[in-house]
């Protein structure tokens, strides 16, 4: 459709506005034809605006080629508002269709214009890439240009990203100063999350730099033998929260076999034991579970082997006497009650109790009186 007089001669911000008013109200053909009309007045100010409107526009009626055209031609009249807008909505156009290197493209044009408002979600766009392209010393050199600019919603993302990767390469002290550096930027009330996150990585890293501190104390000929086996014991203690393992229990080994502070390393390794005079024969089973970070796993079995003993038993004790020496199901009594002098004693009884009710088909507890309490 054609212009008519009127319409060509029309002052381009008039035009401009009615555009806007077609848009808003759901009319994209006619806001479309009104900004093209405004991009043939070849009006220079008024440019810029109309492209990137025709762009919306466009992109809201599934033309998405025809948007970026319109993007690109708002771009090129280099207006530091509208073309920088018009070059954030084509970097995010290219961004959800998955084209990487047009994404690329279009954020640096956007960080071409220096407008402020835009720099640092584009900074932030261009450091994802980078790391995703596995460049990561080019997306350190990103995330670091958006903490500069101190915006408050940007800035933290790209401080944890950052950070993250420093500990990575084995420096959390400064890690820590960009990650305390955003904490003041976000309002805790306001975004509890963001500051979660921060938080738990400022931990992080000062977890990683304790590991470092620990581990450089070494055994020698005159090592304190209450200092170093407390690096052993700290070093051994830290390493597993970072998921390593294998490192801990490779540090509790070395400590053990010196020579001159195996036992000093051993008595702070045991030290959480129950003492109760003399050495129980698990007590090295413990040890070694500890040693690998399998003492809920050994834990667990043992509950397993308890439960199944003492449900034997109990099951025994429950059909009364008839059939048993009097001594002997005395005996059967003091075992069921052992377990009550501990904490779990009365959750071990209750299982019980819940078993027998349901292979007795009843609704009520089933065991009989007198049973022995369980504390």
């Amino acid at each position: 459709m054609s212009a008519t007089p009127d319409e060509a001669t029309a002052d381009p911000s008039t035009s401009l506005e009615e555009a806007r008013n077609h848009a808003e109200s759901g009319d994209l053909d006619r806001a479309a034809e009104l900004f093209r009309q405004v991009l043939e007045t070849g009006d220079t100010a008024s440019r810029a605006q109309a492209a990137l409107g025709l762009a919306v526009v466009l992109e809201g009626r599934g033309d998405d080629e025809g948007a970026r055209e319109a993007d690109r031609l708002a771009i090129a009249t280099r207006d530091p508002e509208y073309g920088a807008r018009a070059a954030y909505h084509l970097a995010l156009s290219w961004q959800r269709a998955g084209e990487r290197d047009h994404a690329r493209d279009a954020w640096r044009a956007l960080v071409d214009f220096g407008n402020r408002a835009y720099l640092p979600p584009a900074y932030l766009a261009l450091a994802q890439l980078a790391d995703e392209d596995g460049d990561a010393r080019q997306a350190c050199e990103w995330w670091e240009q958006v903490i500069a600019t101190g915006d408050d919603e940007y800035a933290p993302v790209a401080a944890h990203d950052l950070a993250l990767r420093l500990i990575d390469w084995g420096e959390p002290a400064r890690a820590q100063r960009v990650l305390a550096g955003a904490l003041d930027l976000v309002d805790r009330g306001r975004d509890p999350q963001a500051h979660a996150r921060l938080a738990v990585s400022l931990g992080i890293a000062h977890l990683e730099q304790a590991i470092h501190a620990f581990g450089s104390v070494t055994p020698g000929e005159d090592a304190d033998p209450e200092v170093v086996p407390l690096a052993i014991e700290l070093l051994a203690r830290t390493l597993p929260l970072r998921g390593r393992d294998d490192a801990a229990q490779e540090i509790w080994r070395r400590g053990l076999d010196d020579p001159a502070l195996g036992e000093h390393v051993r008595a702070r390794l045991r030290r959480t034991f129950a003492v109760d005079g003399e050495d129980a024969w698990w007590e090295d089973e413990v040890e070694a579970a500890v040693r690998a970070g399998s003492l809920p796993l050994l834990t667990g079995e043992v509950f397993g082997a308890l439960d199944h003993m003492h449900a034997v038993i109990a099951a025994r004790y429950a059909k009364g006497p008839d059939g048993l020496p009097a001594e002997a199901y005395d005996v059967l009594g003091e075992a069921v009650q052992v377990p009550a002098d501990y904490p779990w004693g009365r959750a071990l009884r209750d299982s019980f109790a819940e078993r027998l009710r349901q292979a007795m088909g009843s609704d009520v507890p089933v065991l009989p009186p007198n049973w022995p309490d369980a504390g």
